[in-house]
């Protein structure tokens, strides 16, 4: 029996996302999607397994492609571990794009919250 809040699988989502690109420019959002797994993979198959991040392509990815996000993190080796093992759910040593994805989605939530702090009560600043 189905719960009422039963994820929906992605293969759902994408569906006809090849015939979509076939026929159509990708939105702002879908090319934006493309770009996150792209830089994904630019840095997972330097080293090891070529869909996951080791330590290694995780710490060269946060310096070089979220250098201003994580600006206070980025050379700093401890937190770049913590940050690492907090994202590694499975405890592999490894990040896979899920794993990994949990990071963007938490930069973005705080810099949608840090769009709105200085403009709190009067809408949308951005």
């Amino acid at each position: 029996m189905q719960g009422p809040h039963r994820a929906v699988q992605p293969s759902v989502w994408l569906s006809a996302w090849t015939e979509c690109r076939k026929m159509a420019e990708l939105s702002q959002m879908e090319r934006d999607i493309e770009t996150i797994i792209n830089v994904f993979h630019q840095y997972s198959v330097r080293l090891g397994h070529p869909d996951t991040l080791n330590r290694k392509e995780f710490k060269q990815l946060v310096q070089k492609e979220l250098a201003n996000f994580l600006k206070s993190k980025k050379k700093d080796e401890k937190a770049i571990n913590h940050i690492m093992e907090d994202l590694d759910t499975n405890e592999d040593k490894q990040l896979s794009f899920e794993e990994f994805i949990i990071l963007v989605a938490r930069l973005t939530h705080a810099s949608h919250e840090k769009m709105h702090e200085h403009d709190q009560g009067h809408g949308h600043s951005h």
